[in-house]
């Protein structure tokens, strides 16, 4: 063993070291071994994938052809179904009803496997016992993750029973294992079936919630499967995550990164490299190495290892390199390596990545209540991003391609943070390794999703085993900034007047409530992060409000999940600015995937209509058409119910409904000491199934016109203008005699705003336009804003409550057109536009036309379109396509203004462009054509759609010339 003063050295180190240092440059107090190599004495550890070689049937099928091969484990039956005709394609139709049989019955699963690490192969078909007979003296098993009641058998011999699909499993099978010829067997009996059994045999427990079948409380496993307000149920089983066979003679069991960054200063961290290592011998040496984002080695040490099998690096760093969230910094990481040697033999080694960062969650009182907001390395973040759903119904096919499409999509949008939500699965490590290379926060809940849980001796175990696993795998990525219980959970508390006494703080006796799971979320979740995470910020649900009742939608502190918009009292979405919380953790509104997406999935022609059975079906929100409707015919003439027309204005209210809410909440940003609100994460990012839902972007991964208007909501300097409107729906349409209105400029804490603000002034121009003529009502107004004067990081006040009078005349009716430039010296660059309506959008008229023209310009694999309005224009809206990708959709067009949109992949002679905008049907006008591909659009917001060839133009009625 090395001597104590070699245990446990704290080595420091300068970080940023100069482009000569080398290796041998950086000096520490431990000499790395440097030990002629010894004659290997000990096997190097081995993997073996098992990933091909399986087969599955439903358990019980004795038929001689009842054997299926699997294309690839990780997989779940539902995936090999599939594959082999014997189901149709849920997604489909009303298919999902032709497969619930699948998830009531039971599968099994088998693979025939060689022990191909052996280097030598024993005479001898008896298990491989014997060490002068095999390399290695263990050989183990490891399950990533089963679906989710499983027995497995190897050779014969049961090895493993479990019941929860979140766990992983290592088996020592040492003992059974054969040099060639093992057979690995896996029953998994059905999930749907042992849950009913299980609430049969709790009736002390009452398992209520909303969404999904009562069962699923009882089973952990992803609470979806059972199907959710925007999807299928699909009860799963299978070899879900991967299995693998490991050999070895010791191996490194953890690596484990601890570390404190100095606060004031940022400057200076201390932390530790912790290496658990099984089956040590007196030889046994570990060898830890820090390389830093450069590549250059920070420091190198080697340790002996004693009988605890665990060896402690302490270290400190200067001037350490930073992660930080896009946009605000670089997102550095560190890389630890670790290696294992035996008597001078190599043989084991892991490599992990390690992001430095300090994450506060500010709850500081204020005028308002407590706030709640992220300061990430001293700096306040606005937290603007959505909440994430599992990629896909069949956890499998989400994969690593898969995950980066999706996240690089939130990059692209401006968005920050990703919230996972617990009725899913904690995410494959892919997910977490791209949010900390592209620099998204995540908030993650922990399993629980919108139910009463029960919470049994043996379920609380269960549950423990879950929790710690998941932080210690997480526990490297600096994207985690905040661990929440669950989802709704509390909510469902008071919903079904469960039993609750906040003031009773006896984790004990909370058990013996009806809300058992209190003590989950309350006592041993928090108690296991402050073990595992204990740098990380943890909240006992989400929403949660410190204690206050979630149905009072309480604004003063805590997150909220404001669904009084869509859900609850269904209030108009241009009320979202008034009723936000400190933190809008969920809200949304719905609208229908592309048109192209719904002729992806109802094969039958005559059910392509907004009422149909198959478009029904694919909306599973309780009371959907009802809200739906009401929100579309409360704000938009819906003379044509055809559903090309249904598409165009559900996308343009859900666009309008998240700016009111992102365009306000911004807003309420504030100012340092002043933050109202410290982020938005809308309902949602994704879709899994081909659904009418909350998502930003459909199940084909086509953009909502949503996504661009959040986007241009989170750039990094916004304008926002917004006039006071009455609620028509209430009583009379008579318009008020006068409104106010308000105006202002919002800066967040990058790098590029910060940029912006040191290179001159600010300068906001307000005019008020006719929808009618195109023309100023009145005289432009104009604010020049000194950089001193405005608000970094924050929201500067440039017109408040001015009085308007006769806002809304018939004849005269006119929007509010705020713009917002950055002036260097002569050069003015325009930063962000926004445009206020007269509300509601029914009651104004466009018989005029419009003038819009779009000029196209080829440049290089993409084309530039300009686009100009003799008009006000309303959602102009090009439809998206698989093979296009817009820079912008879904803008307001301003008379006088130019603005510009790139689209990549449009760049053939016969591509075509189609787009529609806000009443393109009230005025039967010709195209205008200038030259190369300029075109006026022409369709309308009744299926009208205009189809535009890029080297013609378009006639009146959207007919291809």
């Amino acid at each position: 063993m090395a001597d104590e003063s070699k245990q446990n050295p704290v080595v420091k180190v300068e970080d940023r070291p100069t482009d000569t240092d080398t290796d041998a440059d950086i000096k520490t107090d431990i000499d790395i071994d440097s030990t002629t190599e010894q004659p290997k004495t000990m096997a190097p550890f081995s993997r073996q994938d098992l990933s091909t070689g399986w087969e599955f049937k439903l358990t019980g099928d004795e038929r001689p052809d009842a054997w299926l091969p699997v294309a690839r484990v990780p997989s779940v039956v539902h995936m090999d179904l599939a594959a082999h005709n014997k189901i149709p394609d849920a997604s489909l139709d009303l298919n999902e009803l032709d497969v619930q049989w699948v998830g009531e019955a039971c599968w099994s699963y088998r693979c025939t496997f060689d022990a191909k690490a052996s280097t030598s192969t024993p005479t001898s078909t008896s298990p491989a016992t014997d060490k002068n007979a095999h390399p290695h003296t263990r050989a183990h098993l490891v399950f990533e993750g089963l679906d989710t009641f499983a027995t497995v058998y190897l050779n014969g011999t049961q090895i493993l029973e479990c019941d929860n699909m979140f766990v992983a499993h290592r088996v020592d099978v040492t003992s059974s294992l054969l040099p060639e010829k093992n057979i690995l067997h896996i029953d998994f009996a059905s999930a749907a079936q042992r849950g009913r059994e299980i609430v049969d045999a709790h009736p002390e427990h009452q398992y209520v919630g909303t969404l999904g079948s009562a069962e699923r409380m009882a089973v952990r496993k992803a609470q979806y499967h059972w199907g959710w307000d925007w999807g299928p149920a699909l009860v799963t089983a299978g070899p879900w995550r991967p299995v693998r066979l490991e050999m070895f003679d010791s191996r490194i069991e953890d690596v484990a990164v601890r570390y404190e960054l100095e606060a004031s200063t940022l400057q200076y961290l201390e932390g530790a490299v912790t290496t658990r290592v099984s089956d040590v011998t007196s030889g046994t040496q570990v060898k830890t190495r820090l390389v830093a984002p450069g590549g250059t080695t920070v420091f190198a040490v080697c340790h002996d290892v004693d009988l605890t099998g665990e060896v402690r690096v302490p270290f400190s760093l200067s001037d350490p390199q930073l992660w930080y969230p896009r946009g605000y910094g670089a997102q550095s990481q560190y890389t630890v390596e670790v290696e294992l040697w035996e008597t001078g033999v190599q043989v084991h080694s892991k490599t992990q990545r390690v992001g430095f960062r300090s994450a506060v969650v500010v709850q500081e009182q204020d005028k308002i209540g407590t706030s709640f907001y992220f300061r990430i390395n001293g700096v306040d973040v606005f937290a603007g991003g959505s909440c994430w759903i599992p990629a896909d119904m069949l956890p499998p096919k989400a994969t690593e391609a898969n995950y980066r499409a999706w996240l690089e999509m939130m990059v692209e949008g401006n968005q920050i943070m990703t919230r996972i939500w617990g009725g899913g699965y904690y995410e494959d490590d892919a997910f977490y390794d791209i949010c900390d290379e592209l620099g998204i926060l995540v908030w993650q809940d922990f399993m629980f999703a919108c139910g009463s849980y029960p919470a049994n001796p043996a379920f609380l175990k269960s549950v423990e085993l879950e929790a710690r696993q998941a932080l210690r795998r997480l526990a490297p990525h600096p994207s985690i900034v905040v661990y929440a219980g669950g989802n709704e959970n509390h909510f469902i508390q008071e919903y079904c007047k469960l039993e609750y006494d906040w003031d009773n703080k006896d984790p004990q006796s909370w058990l013996k409530t009806s809300f058992p799971s209190r003590y989950i979320y309350q006592h041993l979740l928090p108690n296991i992060v402050a073990q595992e995470a204990p740098s990380i910020f943890y909240r006992p649900d989400s929403p949660w409000n410190d204690g206050r009742p979630i149905m009072s939608w309480d604004r003063t502190t805590g997150d909220l999940h404001q669904w009084n918009v869509w859900h609850a009292d269904m209030r108009l979405y241009q009320d979202f600015p008034q009723i936000g919380g400190r933190f809008n953790s969920e809200f949304g509104m719905q609208s229908l995937p592309h048109l192209s997406t719904i002729e992806s999935f109802i094969t039958d022609r005559s059910e392509r209509h907004p009422q149909s059975a198959v478009m029904d079906y694919h909306n599973k929100c309780r009371d959907h058409e009802k809200r739906l409707a009401t929100y579309v015919r409360d704000n938009f003439r819906a003379v044509d119910s055809g559903i090309k027309n249904w598409v165009y204005l559900t996308h343009l209210l859900q666009s309008e409904a998240m700016h009111y809410a992102y365009r306000s909440w911004r807003r309420d940003w504030g100012e340092a000491g002043a933050r109202a609100c410290g982020g938005a994460l809308v309902w949602q990012m994704n879709d899994l199934w081909p659904v009418t839902s909350w998502a930003l972007v459909d199940s084909s991964r086509l953009k909502k016109a949503a996504f661009y208007a959040i986007k241009r909501d989170l750039e990094p300097i916004t304008v926002g203008v917004v006039r006071t409107h009455h609620d028509w729906t209430k009583a009379s349409a008579r318009p008020p005699k006068e409104c106010t209105y308000d105006v202002w400029v919002a800066s967040n804490g990058s790098v590029e705003a910060r940029h912006l603000l040191s290179g001159g002034d600010l300068e906001v121009e307000l005019r008020f336009i006719s929808i009618h003529t195109g023309q100023d009502v009145s005289p432009v107004q104009t604010q020049r804003l000194p950089t001193i004067k405005v608000n970094a990081n924050g929201t500067t006040p440039v017109y408040v409550a001015v009085t308007l009078t006769d806002p809304m005349s018939r004849d005269e009716a006119y929007i509010i057109a705020a713009k917002v430039s950055s002036v260097t010296g002569s050069v003015t660059t325009v930063l962000a536009y926004d445009t206020d309506w007269p509300q509601p959008f029914k009651h104004l008229s466009f018989r005029n036309d419009r003038g819009l023209k779009i000029d196209r310009k080829v440049e290089g694999t993409c084309s530039r379109l300009t686009i100009t309005a003799a008009r006000p224009i309303k959602g102009l809206i090009f439809t998206e396509k698989a093979d296009l990708q817009f820079s912008d959709n879904g803008l307001d067009v301003v008379p006088g203004e130019t603005y510009t949109v790139f689209v990549d992949g449009l760049v053939g002679e016969d591509d075509k462009l189609e787009w529609t905008y806000l009443g393109m049907d009230e005025y039967d006008h010709r195209a205008v054509t200038n030259g190369n591909g300029v075109t006026n659009g022409n369709g309308g917001t009744n299926g009208h759609t205009n189809e535009h060839s890029v080297n013609g133009s378009a006639n009146g009625n959207g007919s291809h010339m």
